[in-house]
């Protein structure tokens, strides 16, 4: 049976986050299983398994953003298939710890490895996978090229998972009428990566929201995202929601304030920098080094605010 904390208790450690701290130099903090973290209750219903803010390695067996799932009344939801096989069953063994209703549905935030690699383990158990086309389009594009680079770092750990594309799409809105509960699988308009998802439960005031919101990890930002219209997005559907509490796809779970500041606060204060810097008539190689001092305490830091200068300078220079 699902075990429940109370509402005080899960508002207190959600609206409490302050500054981010960071976690990507610590070690695995569930080493008998292969999540990174063990799953614990958000708030009641509705767990997750907090990835490492770290990339993908051997050591974190690729669970590096958050796995999280829904318990009804009448079966349970799962958001994001996981990184591998290994993985989706290692999610689903703590499930059953919980409770004893069955898997229906698992829903994918987008197309990356992270979220829908583990969907062959799913698809085998008979559950329905959804994910938006756009995020399925990417996905069978580039399945190959995803599925070998997770068998890279994750070697023996990659046994048992082939590439399966969701069975079930939708564009703007699905909606899930599961034991007395609403759930909303949104696609609110363009962010981190195309076909982005956001779970939205309105009675319990809670959005698991994917790679729209980040925090205490940098947000990357890949070759050819639209930074301007991420930042659309979030400060105006994603806010309009005025969630309570906020699973980010990366990151410990908080509120609205503090994935705002991390993710379009610093979007917007990159392109203030970069604009700056093509205003004084400066080239892609100096735009590597515009000031980003201010994000410095966020995970992969080291790892992503050169590419992501770059990149947006690739974005803005024809703007």
């Amino acid at each position: 049976m699902t075990r429940f904390i109370s509402i005080a208790s899960a508002a207190a450690l959600v609206l409490g986050a302050g500054a981010a701290m960071g976690f990507e130099d610590i070690a695995d903090q569930y080493p008998q299983s292969e999540l990174y973290a063990k799953p614990y209750e958000v708030i009641p219903g509705v767990y997750s398994a907090i990835g490492a803010t770290a990339p993908p390695t051997y050591e974190n067996s690729g669970h590096n953003n958050n796995l999280s799932f829904i318990v009804t009344g009448d079966g349970v939801v799962v958001v994001n298939g996981g990184a591998s096989a290994r993985l989706a069953k290692a999610l689903h063994d703590e499930i059953k710890a919980v409770t004893d209703q069955p898997v229906k549905l698992v829903i994918n935030e987008n197309g990356q490895g992270h979220a829908m690699l583990g969907n062959s383990y799913w698809v085998d158990q008979g559950v329905d996978v959804l994910a938006h086309v756009d995020a399925i389009d990417a996905f069978t594009e580039e399945a190959d090229f995803i599925l070998q680079g997770m068998q890279r770092y994750n070697r023996d750990k990659a046994e048992g998972t082939r590439t399966v594309t969701p069975n079930l799409s939708f564009e703007d809105t699905y909606e899930i009428e599961m034991g007395g509960v609403k759930i909303e699988a949104l696609h609110l308009g363009p962010a981190h990566d195309p076909g982005d998802v956001q779970v939205w439960i309105p009675e319990w005031d809670i959005v698991i929201a994917g790679d729209i919101a980040f925090h205490e990890r940098m947000p990357p930002i890949f070759e050819g995202i639209c930074t301007s219209c991420w930042i659309e997005t979030f400060e105006g559907p994603f806010t309009d929601l005025a969630a309570t509490y906020v699973i980010p796809g990366h990151g410990h779970p908080t509120n609205m304030a503090m994935v705002r500041e991390e993710t379009t606060g610093y979007l917007s204060d990159l392109r203030e920098k970069i604009g700056a810097h093509i205003d004084e008539g400066g080239d892609l190689a100096g735009a590597y080094y515009v000031d980003q001092e201010k994000w410095k305490y966020l995970d992969t830091f080291e790892e992503l605010a050169t590419k992501n200068a770059g990149r947006v300078f690739e974005e803005m220079e024809w703007e």
